[in-house]
């Protein structure tokens, strides 16, 4: 099995609860509401404020281009959206500590997972009545690269990640999706 085969096996009940969390179910039923949009973009402000910087200083410099690292960071992104939506950004308050390079992938993993969510999110709430004047620059930041972009994140993952280190992985993707579900 693949790392990235057992991030997803075993995170599916985070993934799950993350969905219920934003009213996933919401977004295809074209029920989902500018206030919803809000609270997602909020919740991910807040992670990636959290999150971002601890990870990618966790990453050593053979990941930076094997990874696109320049290509990945998604805080400045998010708060274009925060200020079109006119949502006040905040300083980080809670710290999230990564042990280890393994489990900054894992964290990582969760996020480029959210891109590719993003990006189906996006398309969906476009054709929504209420979001003509969104910008989507956090979820749609990919464009139309997104798929590629997760599978190079996953080829990576998989080629570099050796099964010693897959509980790492997981661990920093748990401490991930911990910290979304309770960011609020």
């Amino acid at each position: 099995m693949t790392v990235s085969e057992y991030l997803k096996q075993n995170t599916a009940e985070y993934h799950d609860a993350a969905e219920k969390l934003f009213n996933s179910e919401k977004i295809f039923n074209r029920t989902f509401t500018l206030e919803d949009y809000k609270k997602i973009i909020h919740t991910n402000y807040l992670m990636l404020l959290n999150s971002e910087e601890e990870i990618f200083s966790k990453l050593s410099d053979r990941f930076s281009e094997k990874l696109q690292l320049d290509d990945r960071k998604k805080l400045s992104l998010i708060e274009e959206d925060l200020k079109s939506l006119e949502l006040k950004s905040s300083t980080a308050s809670h710290e999230l500590i990564l042990a280890n390079e393994s489990e900054a992938l894992g964290a990582m993993y969760v996020i480029e997972g959210s891109t590719l969510g993003g990006n189906v999110i996006a398309k969906q709430l476009s054709k929504t009545d209420g979001f003509d004047e969104v910008t989507f620059n956090f979820f749609g930041c990919y464009h139309e690269n997104t798929g590629a972009m997760w599978k190079d994140f996953k080829e990576v993952l998989d080629t570099e990640i050796t099964e010693p280190h897959y509980d790492d992985v997981l661990s920093g993707a748990k401490k991930l999706y911990t910290f979304l579900l309770n960011v609020n």
